[in-house]
């Protein structure tokens, strides 16, 4: 009898699983979409770059995007702040260490609507080898359909995240007080989708 009632259990559990999971494939527009960051330096000024190399896995069904799910990937390797010394200096093992852990990745756990066009993104962020449940701002800027006949959607991913919280804690303190680096780093992702067709 167990057995019997076991099995109608495990394919409701199936298909209910099976249902929530998103199959609308959103493919990332490169050209249209953009990844940047600002820290402060020597406390009174702000250092700004970008990364040239990222990707994502996108699905959703329902128009607004409330049952997202995928990963946003970055290559830390293509870090940009406009200064070749500097950037290899964030790419060696003080800062990203490239070579052990190349990637920065975002996985969407959930998207909520606050008001409008606000909304939150809650995902696992994996940096340098730790990994940490955070929550972002976001805009979705709605769905369109282009003069080419594709379906496009549109997102503004903005926050804060403290780098001391993934291991990144190279420093050095300033003789009148404060570090040269802040702790904070705030970003900013620009992302533009199209419905694969």
């Amino acid at each position: 009898m167990k057995k019997i009632f076991f099995i109608p259990i495990f394919l409701l559990s199936f298909f209910s699983i099976k249902a929530q999971t998103p199959s609308t494939v959103w493919n990332l527009d490169k050209a249209h979409s953009s990844v940047t960051f600002s820290i402060d330096h020597m406390v009174v000024s702000e250092v700004e770059g970008k990364f040239k190399e990222f990707s994502a896995d996108i699905k959703a069904d329902k128009v607004d995007f409330s049952d997202v799910k995928g990963t946003f990937t970055v290559a830390l390797k293509s870090v940009d702040t406009d200064n070749d010394k500097r950037d290899e200096h964030l790419r060696n093992a003080d800062f990203f260490d490239v070579e052990k852990y190349p990637n920065l990745t975002f996985v969407i756990k959930k998207f909520t609507k606050v008001n409008g066009k606000q909304y939150k993104v809650t995902g696992d962020l994996t940096l340098h080898g730790v990994t940490k449940t955070v929550t972002l701002d976001a805009k979705f800027g709605g769905t369109i359909k282009d003069p080419y006949g594709l379906t496009r959607s549109g997102f503004t991913v903005s926050g804060e995240i403290n780098r001391y919280d993934f291991g990144l804690k190279y420093n050095a303190a300033l003789e009148a007080g404060g570090l040269t680096i802040g702790k904070k780093v705030s970003i900013k992702v620009n992302m533009e989708l199209t419905k694969a067709k």
